[in-house]
């Protein structure tokens, strides 16, 4: 059994208080060695992600060629520089997410989101296997209307597919970054950031999920994302 509280969105004056120090990480990515704070290069763009504990989900976009940096954090709710504890209890609004800064000219949001919908359900709402809650949440945020635009588009192909396949409807939460909860990005705690590199046998619930995204057939092939192996 599992309290139907932690699957309910709370609203910003529910919100636990947080603080104003944020939490101290490595500037440095443990695997790619660059930078996982801002200024990042000119012409690289972000987008955050969340698809389940971001241990894993951090670990697919490392993998892929054209991603300069990723970064584990909360995001689409309203707690100051939230802890991992705290965003636990479903008191923040945020959900588990994941930094993508990439070179668009190398990767494009397209390529990204055929990781994102193929590594995880996305049709199970504020929860992923048995980690359940608010803070489990499918979600894309965006930091450019015409990221949003790809991902709108990325979301009805891949909905086609699901529904060709006979599987439920896309949950997932796509907004502009400005408008998810208070609009802001925190770090996680430092030992969240590469973690599946420092801890290889760390738990990890991702993998091919449902059917695949397929770049060329608009979401009704069976094709799948290949990644290097972990």
């Amino acid at each position: 059994m599992f309290s139907r509280e932690k699957t309910r969105m709370i609203t910003p004056d529910e919100a636990l208080p947080g603080r104003d120090t944020p939490l101290q990480v490595n500037p440095e990515h443990v695997v790619l060695g660059t930078p996982i704070v801002p200024p990042f290069p000119d012409g690289t763009e972000q987008i955050v992600v969340a698809m389940g504990c971001f241990w894993g989900a951090e670990r697919i976009f490392w993998q892929l060629s054209g991603v300069y940096t990723t970064a584990a954090g909360y995001m689409g709710g309203w707690t100051k520089h939230p802890t991992y504890e705290e965003t636990c209890t479903a008191r923040t609004g945020h959900t588990e997410s994941v930094l993508v800064v990439y070179d668009p000219a190398q990767i494009t949001v397209d390529q990204l989101m055929k990781a994102f919908w193929e590594n995880h359900d996305p049709t199970t709402a504020n929860r992923q296997g048995n980690d359940i809650g608010t803070q489990y949440r499918s979600a894309v945020f965006t930091s450019t209307q015409e990221q949003l635009d790809a991902v709108l588009a990325s979301r009805d192909r891949y909905q086609a597919a699901l529904t060709a396949a006979g599987y439920g409807e896309i949950t997932t939460q796509i907004a502009l970054a400005d408008e998810a909860g208070d609009g802001v990005f925190y770090y996680a705690e430092d030992y969240h950031q590469g973690y599946l590199h420092k801890n290889p046998r760390g738990y990890c619930n991702h993998g091919f999920c449902q059917v695949g995204y397929d770049l060329e057939a608009h979401g009704q092939g069976t094709a799948r994302a290949i990644l290097p192996d972990a």
